[in-house]
């Protein structure tokens, strides 16, 4: 899941100033798990705006209002009619739901109320961890399952380097080093021979750094374009 953490309550005042009608618009899916951008969130959220408000003579009028995922458009059109009541926007969704919410209503400015930071999940209550770099080109079968491009300090292609100490990062002793968590998996799964093959530099062009990148599920845009031409040869 994409793991956010909340925007300082200044920065989104100051961002917000300028409005009078402010919808607060969380978001049902990764932000809701990861406690950033659910309901509750949103109440928290438009209570501290109003409160704020007051403090300081302003009246304002602030809503607040939720969506299963602000990132399909089928989910957003299901919220127009209170989004074009507004004159701003504050989407505690992640940075895709922000833009899609910007391209569905480009009169309306809308603000991100998290900062998105990782694709993860919770290790434990309260404490999430990255998992997943979306590099484009998936090694996970040679490596035991566990991923060095997120969760090595260094991305290394072969590891461990000479730093890790009793099975810790040199980077950060609070983190655990990858390679030898996958060096005890491959041990556990009689595959270590796996760890003597030499893996050459990653074709980095797939990752983030080529980007936007975009992927097309040629199936289904086929049917999509078939249904079409027969809807219109009727």
């Amino acid at each position: 899941m994409i793991v956010a953490a909340s925007k300082p309550f200044q920065e989104i005042k100051q961002m917000l100033s300028e409005f009078r009608k402010i919808c607060v618009l969380g978001c049902g899916s990764c932000v809701t798990i990861c406690h950033t951008g659910g309901e509750k969130q949103v109440a928290e959220l438009a209570a501290q705006l109003r409160l704020s408000a007051k403090l300081d003579g302003r009246q304002i009028e602030v809503k607040e209002d939720s969506t299963l995922r602000q990132c399909e458009w089928e989910f957003i059109d299901n919220i127009r009619e209170v989004i074009e009541d507004c004159d701003a926007v504050l989407s505690i969704a992640c940075g895709v739901g922000v833009q899609y919410m910007a391209e569905k209503f480009p009169r309306i400015r809308i603000f991100p109320g998290v900062n998105t930071t990782f694709m993860g999940g919770p290790t434990e209550q309260g404490i999430f961890w990255e998992r997943c770099a979306g590099c484009g080109n998936c090694i996970l079968a040679t490596t035991g399952g566990l991923c060095p491009v997120s969760r090595c300090a260094k991305s290394l292609m072969n590891g461990p380097c000479g730093g890790s100490q009793n099975g810790r990062c040199e980077v950060s002793q609070e983190t655990p080093c990858v390679w030898n968590q996958i060096y005890d998996q491959l041990d556990t799964q009689q595959l270590l021979k796996t760890m003597e093959m030499i893996v050459p530099p990653k074709d980095w062009t797939t990752g983030a750094e080529n980007h936007p990148r975009k992927m097309v599920l040629e199936h289904l845009v086929v049917k999509k374009q078939t249904n079409e031409d027969t809807d219109y040869h009727r």
